[in-house]
């Protein structure tokens, strides 16, 4: 049996906590703190947002405010489950009894007639039960002998093949309980109660930037020391993946008034910002400086690797709301990583949900062995894993694994948690948060 955990209670267990993070301005930075600490401050930070109404049809992967309680019944009149006969159980108690057929009812349409005593009608699935009928024989237990008569070839029972009105949900039956994932079933019962607006959290909107003139965003012909940009393009589908709306920025210029205005500016009209780039100990990044100056931030440096650099801050905007921003590391595998640990659940957080903040974590063999030296951090190593017969998790990694090294974390469906030391021999277990 596979044991599945949060990332958290994992890296309580293989490093401990941390010493407390200080708040920083300009290049100054805290003692290196652990993973559990960071969360601590960045997804305790952060807080739900807002309950709304919404749309039922628009409900699906949103977590619901408040009990969501049925009005009506379902299904609300008793109706066949199968295309068969509406008849008497009295009348059928051994095979062979022939019946009038009365007439043929379908789905929608109410019989005017009551079945009495040698009396059948030819019913459809999910039609209303005609009065005086208790049970329904199936079409292929019985024999059409013409369209006003029928062999019932199996004796029937009371209730056989009728679905009774509230088998599903009752009026006044909570549905839903408040803090709720709704998934397309359950879009699917809010419309068969009726309940055509839901109090709900909303999808937040998430604003995104990096910074760097070095980059090239437009397919152009790369110049002497330009580079393409990847890690907006990534984290654009991390967060929509996340269920957030992204709010693009593309490239700001290296620009201490430029970023600032858009910071500013975009902080009205969105719930989060996620920056890249500009977080570590040794930069002097406008985007460190600039927002240094305008939020109320902490530059981490956490105890694993890669993505030890982390910075986390709430902006004041002009309307009293408060914006966490999420700054992550410019090596696009640091990014990638620090947005699974740190924001993801952050903004799964602030989207309403209470459980399964950050990705399950499952027990699984190393099929090779993972080197790595000692340095007293966590290392997420990329790895690619499937079960094989023996019913468990078997994992290998998927190449080089510098931060900088998107091409072979693409392979990966999981982060080996691999703790301090020398690494892990061919056979050991290794705890794996799965990402597909």
């Amino acid at each position: 049996m596979f044991r599945f955990a949060g990332i958290s209670a994992l890296i309580v267990r293989n490093l401990g906590g941390g010493s407390a993070c200080c708040k920083f301005c300009g290049d100054t930075v805290s003692d290196v703190i652990s993973l559990v600490e960071a969360q601590k401050i960045v997804i305790g930070g952060c807080e739900p947002v807002a309950p709304v109404l919404v749309d039922c049809q628009s409900m699906s992967g949103r977590v619901v405010a408040q009990d969501v309680v049925a009005t009506e019944f379902i299904p609300p009149f008793a109706n066949t489950a199968v295309d068969g006969f509406a008849v008497r159980a009295q009348d059928v108690t051994t095979a062979g009894v022939e019946l009038d057929v009365l007439g043929v009812i379908g789905a929608g349409h109410v019989a005017s007639y009551e079945i009495g005593a040698g009396q059948s009608a030819r019913i459809m699935t999910g039609a209303p039960m005609p009065r005086g009928a208790d049970a329904v024989v199936m079409i292929e237990d019985a024999t059409e002998l013409s369209p006003t008569r029928v062999r019932c070839n199996k004796p029937a029972k009371v209730g056989d093949a009728i679905r009774e009105i509230g088998e599903d949900v009752r009026a006044g039956d909570v549905v839903f309980k408040s803090g709720e994932v709704i998934n397309a079933a359950g879009i699917g019962v809010l419309a068969s109660i009726n309940a055509r607006k839901v109090l709900s959290y909303p999808k937040l909107r998430v604003a995104m930037l990096s910074t760097g003139d070095e980059l090239v965003i437009d397919g152009s012909e790369l110049k002497p020391g330009q580079i393409r940009e990847s890690n907006l393009t990534m984290l654009a589908e991390m967060i929509s993946a996340t269920g957030c709306e992204v709010i693009n920025l593309g490239i700001v210029a290296d620009d201490e008034a430029v970023l600032e205005s858009k910071l500013r500016d975009v902080a009205t009209k969105c719930d989060a910002i996620v920056t890249s780039g500009g977080v570590g100990q040794g930069d002097f990044d406008v985007v460190k400086i600039v927002l240094s100056r305008i939020a109320e931030m902490n530059w981490m440096q956490m105890a694993i690797k890669p993505a030890k650099p982390f910075a986390f801050g709430k902006l004041k905007t002009s309307d009293a709301r408060v914006i966490p921003i999420f700054g992550l590391p410019g090596n696009p595998v640091s990014s990638m990583i620090s947005f699974e640990i740190l924001a993801r659940p952050a903004l799964r957080k602030m989207m309403g949900h209470t459980q399964n903040l950050t990705r399950p974590t499952v027990r699984a063999i190393v099929d090779a062995p993972m080197k790595r030296k000692q340095d007293g951090k966590i290392h997420f190593m990329r790895v690619f894993g499937e079960f094989t017969n023996d019913g468990r998790l078997h994992v290998r990694d998927t190449g080089p694994q510098g931060s900088h090294q998107l091409a072979a974390t693409s392979q990966a469906n999981g982060l080996a948690i691999v703790p301090d030391g020398q690494g892990l021999p061919a056979g050991a277990e290794v705890d794996v948060m799965l990402l597909s």
